[in-house]
């Protein structure tokens, strides 16, 4: 298992974080046990949760399950589930707490932006939050650059905490995040947590173009299944071939491409199986050369377009490519 650093904090979290959401939704206690046991002992240390998801159990069969693991081992991190006012934050971490069985946890997020939320209210709260020790640091989830940056800026005028990660979708269909928000990362040391490496389960060649859809798996009925079978078919089976080819998993390929970014710190795996477990860890293992993953990457038509990408030749000045380096500047 590789490790990464995360802002200011003494333990290094490993490079694939074990996604819970399957916990008490797919995985009764005993299998959900079993997976987490089984990732401890491949090296993963970091465990993302929810209090909404399943109404609360998966908290709770994550809390039950580390039982007697040494806590100051683990990373965990849960969100906000009532609302983004005060008394919801404050409220929340006391019961997601409660069903985890732990005194505190490592990151404790914000899991979605609110139309006309009150930022400096928020920032307030989560601040709160960790001044009482119940949270060592807080975060976003799915938060643009300008949201983040915001709040941030809320934080350091009022000498509270900042948010120090952002956790977002990101795999070779949804790269939206490439555009500044990855960029902004690197420059203010901010960590992202990437989730849905494997594009709801596309990337790990579970569904393919024309195949039958079992009608009762999550592919007979999830747009973003069919949509993306239909627009990128092609595409998908050449990825699936490359990875016979180098002789890996397609899902080991899928999370690699995720994590060779410098600015990810951590891929997020959801699975419902040990098997499914071993295969997405191995991943951690997989190292691209540049060259590998630039073929990958223009497999898929799927870069976010703006101005035509100015792919024109002699350009010194291209404000859509810089708006995607991740060096352009430092501190």
């Amino acid at each position: 298992m590789k490790f990464a650093e995360f802002p200011d904090y003494p333990l290094k979290v490993s490079k694939i974080c074990l996604g819970t959401m399957m916990f008490g939704e797919k995985c009764n206690y005993s299998l959900s046990e079993t997976i987490i046991h089984k990732a401890i002992d491949l090296g993963v240390n970091f465990f993302d949760t929810a209090a909404m998801y399943s109404g609360g159990e998966t908290e709770k069969f994550l809390g039950k399950a580390l039982k007697g693991v040494p806590r100051n081992n683990l990373f965990i991190g849960t969100k906000v589930f009532k609302g983004i006012d005060r008394i919801s934050i404050l409220q929340s971490i006391d019961e997601s707490l409660s069903r985890l069985q732990m005194d505190y946890v490592d990151l404790y997020m914000i899991h979605w932006p609110i139309v006309g939320m009150n930022l400096t209210e928020m920032m307030g709260a989560l601040n709160e939050v960790v001044q009482s020790g119940k949270t060592r640091m807080v975060g976003c989830c799915n938060f643009p650059g300008y949201l983040l940056s915001s709040s941030n800026a809320i934080a350091a005028e009022n000498g509270w905490a900042k948010l120090v990660c952002n956790q977002v979708a990101y795999n070779l269909f949804e790269r939206g995040v490439e555009v500044e928000i990855l960029p902004q990362a690197i420059l203010d040391r901010i960590a992202v947590t990437a989730y849905r490496p494997l594009a709801v389960g596309l990337l790990s060649g579970k569904f393919r173009p024309g195949m039958e859809m079992d009608s009762t798996t999550r592919g007979a009925s999830d747009s973003r299944v069919i949509t993306w079978l239909a627009q990128h078919g092609a595409e998908i089976e050449r990825f699936l071939c490359l990875a016979e080819d180098k002789n890996l998993q397609p899902a080991q390929l899928a999370v690699a491409w995720v994590s060779h970014s410098a600015a990810v710190t951590a891929a997020i795996v959801g699975v419902s199986s040990v098997s499914q477990l071993e295969s997405s860890v191995m991943a951690a293992d997989v190292q691209l050369t540049e060259a590998d993953y630039q073929t990958i990457t223009a497999m898929f038509h799927t870069e976010v377009l703006e101005e035509g990408l100015q792919l024109f030749p002699g350009l010194k000045y291209n404000f859509p490519r810089i708006r995607r380096n991740l060096s352009v500047a430092h501190k």
